[in-house]
């Protein structure tokens, strides 16, 4: 994985996301933030200094904020933030038409190449607020910026890693905390079970099944 990753690492403008929540006074997800950025970087090559991220990861005093920082191939950091902008109160989930490859390992990374990500929103319809991904197996992968979590009865799960996704903080933590564990997901199966999508920025948010 990490030969194929560092063949690419060289690619103009290419940049390591984490997009994070300031609540007004810290970070919450900070050190999951901080392990994936520092993790992701080893896996490209690159220098991280974790200090440095973690005195970018502020906002401002008393006010809730998006924030994004950046990470280049020569260690150079760059934060913007930005207002958080309202969520759904419940998600409605299509299909996006593009399938991505499980064994594809920039999937698992958090970077700029987010083209297949980025036109499958730009072509979404009215009534949707986000798509999920299939494999070349027809098994469920992640959304265009969440990650899926879904419970058949039997307890909250969300897609493993193997199937093609990104190795989200959010996803990381609940499953570190015993609160989920990783179960495959069929696209035949999801008007059949409860249905989440969530991230580092949003957390957990209730979603349906819309075809």
């Amino acid at each position: 994985m990490e030969s194929a990753l560092r063949a690419g690492s060289g690619a103009p403008g290419l940049k390591l996301i984490e997009t994070a929540l300031w609540d007004g006074a810290a970070c919450p997800r900070l050190d999951g933030h901080l392990a994936r950025l520092v993790r992701s970087a080893a896996a490209l090559g690159w220098p991280c200094d974790p200090d440095a991220a973690r005195a970018a990861l502020t906002g401002p005093s008393g006010e809730a904020a998006r924030l994004r920082l950046t990470l280049d191939a020569t260690g150079a950091l760059e934060i913007t933030r930005a207002a958080l902008p309202p969520s759904p109160a419940e998600w409605r989930l299509g299909l996006a038409q593009a399938r991505l490859s499980s064994g594809d390992p920039w999937l698992r990374l958090k970077t700029t190449r987010r083209e297949i990500y980025d036109r499958a929103r730009a072509g979404m319809g009215e009534g949707i607020d986000e798509l999920l991904f299939l494999n070349e197996r027809g098994e469920i992968c992640d959304g265009t910026i969440t990650t899926l979590f879904f419970d058949r009865g039997a307890g909250l799960c969300t897609p493993p890693l193997s199937s093609g996704l990104l190795a989200g903080v959010l996803r990381a933590e609940m499953l570190g905390n015993g609160i989920c564990r990783e179960e495959i997901l069929l696209a035949e199966d999801l008007p059949r079970v409860q249905l989440w999508v969530g991230n580092a920025l949003r957390g957990m948010m209730p979603a349906v099944w819309r075809g």
